[in-house]
């Protein structure tokens, strides 16, 4: 009798264990469903309706994706509406928002993209100060906001200077070589502007393009004002000579943003060569689409521009497309941004 009782008891023993495990189990699972306080309850409430017009961030994301679970497509409606409580918290909006969307201020906010200045720098080995002019060249280019390209042309040598200099410069760049051999400077500065411009037009590089002198010095507002061009525009420049006190100007005269003429004195009254184009290639800007766009801007056939001189082009197209041409800036072109300073080049032998 008593060894048969004592299976029995063990077995009583362990039933009433997992009776007991079981109970406290199911009892604290369905506790851990019910809702702590109030507060925690009105939270769950507002997340589910979508009612409070203070919905943490959180929240919002969970309500989202389950909508977009359970109908299998994003409720574009209960979407649009968490878009916009968001905008409302954020009033400095980023490079998405669209051109016209005002913030909570009710200021408009222009989200226009820049345009790209394609700012072109013929070089010459000939000259001592081209690795000082281009430092500092690249100095003044690396605080213009982006998208700027520079492209800076000179003759092939054996000479690394320019790329090295290029290489340490934080502006986006491209470095083109020519074979040809010139004696003439002035003759090899146009032919590497003509150059850059069919490297321009054979890549479809658009944007604003200006023809930058290693001599230039430059306000840095001029290249968020050239950025305005829709076709040609023009400004005027100082020239500033370091052995004179001398200082001349050429450009337009403008009457607001409209040409009436152009400057053919100097400051001190001294007529100029009136024979020559009154337009310096400095002082023109002109949107790089008219490179390749030969039946809006009237130039000749694919198959015959490879000979056109294209500054020679555009010089034209400035006085005689009047209508297109826009002053820089618009309040009478009164305010120099652009000053070109004559310094005696020292040649190398």
């Amino acid at each position: 009798m008593g060894s048969s009782e004592r299976p029995k008891k063990k077995v009583h023993l362990w039933k009433k264990a997992t009776v007991h495990f079981l109970l406290c189990f199911i009892v604290g699972f369905f506790t851990g469903f019910a809702p702590a306080n109030k507060s925690s309850f009105a939270t769950h409430n507002v997340v589910a309706t979508n009612a409070s017009p203070e919905i943490s961030p959180q929240p919002e994301k969970v309500f989202v994706k389950r909508v977009e679970h359970e109908n299998g497509n994003f409720d574009r409606s209960v979407l649009d509406e968490s878009l916009a409580m968001k905008v409302q918290e954020r009033p400095n909006l980023g490079p998405k928002e669209e051109k016209g969307e005002k913030g909570d201020m009710g200021k408009e906010v222009n989200l226009t993209p820049r345009r790209l200045v394609i700012i072109v720098t013929p070089t010459s080995d000939k000259d001592e100060l081209r690795g000082v002019l281009l430092r500092k060249m690249a100095n003044t280019l690396s605080l213009v906001p982006p998208p700027l390209l520079w492209v800076v042309v000179e003759s092939q040598s054996e000479s690394t200077e320019v790329s090295d200099i290029l290489r340490k410069t934080n502006v986006m760049y491209r470095h083109l070589v020519f074979k040809e051999n010139f004696t003439d400077i002035e003759v090899e500065m146009d032919y590497q502007r003509n150059y850059a411009l069919k490297h321009i037009e054979y890549h479809r590089l658009s944007g604003i393009v200006h023809f930058a002198s290693l001599y230039n010095v430059y306000d840095l507002s001029f290249f968020d004002e050239i950025r305005a061009i829709e076709v040609f525009g023009t400004w005027p420049m100082a020239f500033l000579s370091a052995n004179r006190q001398r200082v001349r100007i050429e450009g337009p005269i403008c009457d607001s943003s409209e040409v009436i003429g152009w400057h053919l004195k100097s400051l001190n009254n001294s007529a100029d060569d009136t024979t020559r184009s009154p337009v310096h290639i400095s002082t023109v800007g002109f949107n790089s689409s008219i490179l390749w766009d030969p039946e809006r801007w009237g130039r000749l056939t694919s198959a015959q521009h490879t000979s056109q001189n294209s500054i020679k082009f555009v010089k034209e197209e400035v006085l005689e497309e009047e209508t297109k041409l826009k002053g820089i800036p618009q309040d009478g072109c009164s305010k120099i941004m652009l000053w070109n300073l004559h310094i005696p080049r020292v040649i190398k032998g």
